[in-house]
């Protein structure tokens, strides 16, 4: 009995399901027919307003002209032929816009909502001057808009996608959740990837930060150079800080003095103040900590003809 029972409850469910499943499809049918015949009663835009910015570098009137004349025909049209992800496509395309969504609502309309792009720098390279997002998508720079974001100088080629001006989005990013820093910098300016200087607010010299990494111990080294040895030395005489080498700060001397004969390594020398160096303790020139190298393979100048001058006397007293 309790099989009979088990096998009557188990065809009652496969009924209920039967029947659930023939209503969805029906009802789905019936739907699917009605949306095809639905016509559209107008196309709407909104532009999201970012509230950083004053202006958006597009609005809603242009976002309609880039359609052509599809929000004028959308009014009257059958809601299934207009495709959606078609509009989608040709917006993102746009260089002035960010991400942009595109739905049908249920009363029968086209909601097109755009996000601008949102710049977080603006770059100079050579004659040509862009804004760029997060994701590095660029956008031309024109009198039209202008945006206060951080300023990057270098040359960035357009087909390199392994150094990119996002490539110092987390450097400017810590500039900005460092304010003392963050404050002090006016531009970065990119030699290579290697050779990145930070231009500061203090007239006279440039600073050259190398990779942009291990930011933290860089600036701490930056710090004690204004405060130990510029305020003696003076703001103007040096005309490039380096703290690109791990444990130190080299420093070059802006005024060279003039020598009878000089040759390459004499004006090196001259340009580098090996006594301006300030490294931790225990820490010769070319190294990160005692007895281990540099992070950097290339030695710095002065420091290696130093080493150099020691190991030559050391020979000569040693034959005498």
């Amino acid at each position: 009995m309790k099989i009979k029972k088990t096998r009557i409850k188990n065809l009652i469910c496969a009924a209920i399901s039967m029947v659930t499943l023939i209503y969805m499809l029906a009802a789905f049918a019936v739907t699917s027919v009605a949306g095809r015949s639905d016509v559209c009663k107008g196309m709407r835009i909104e532009v999201i307003e970012d509230p950083d910015h004053t202006r958006n570098f597009v609005n809603a009137r242009e976002i309609a002209r880039e359609l052509g004349d599809l929000p004028e025909r959308a009014p009257g049209m059958l809601m299934a032929d207009i495709n959606t992800q078609r509009i989608t496509e040709r917006l993102r395309s746009i260089d002035k816009i960010e991400d942009v969504r595109v739905v049908k609502t249920t009363d029968r309309r086209i909601l097109v909502t755009v996000t601008p792009l949102i710049p977080v720098a603006r770059v100079f390279d050579g004659s040509d001057s862009y804004y760029i997002n997060k994701d590095n998508k660029r956008i031309s720079a024109s009198a039209r808009y202008h945006i206060d974001v951080p300023v990057i100088s270098g040359h960035f080629p357009v087909n390199d996608t392994v150094f990119t001006p996002a490539s110092l989005l987390p450097m400017l990013d810590w500039l900005a959740s460092h304010r003392k820093w963050g404050d002090l910098v006016t531009m970065i300016h990119v030699e290579n990837p290697s050779d990145i200087f930070i231009v500061p607010a203090i007239n006279g010299h440039v600073v050259n930060i190398g990779e942009p990494v291990d930011l933290e111990s860089k600036f701490e080294r930056l710090g004690r150079m204004y405060t130990e040895v510029l305020p003696v030395k003076g703001w103007n005489y040096y005309d490039t800080i380096s703290v690109k080498w791990a444990g130190q700060i080299v420093a070059t001397r802006r005024v060279k003095p003039v020598a009878q004969a000089v040759n390459a390594i004499d004006e090196e020398e001259e340009a580098t103040d090996v006594a301006a160096m300030l490294a931790a303790e225990g820490v010769a020139p070319g190294q990160a900590l005692p007895g281990k190298k540099a992070h950097n393979d290339k030695p710095i100048p002065a420091a290696a003809r130093e080493s150099a001058k020691t190991d030559t006397t050391k020979k000569n007293n040693k034959h005498q």
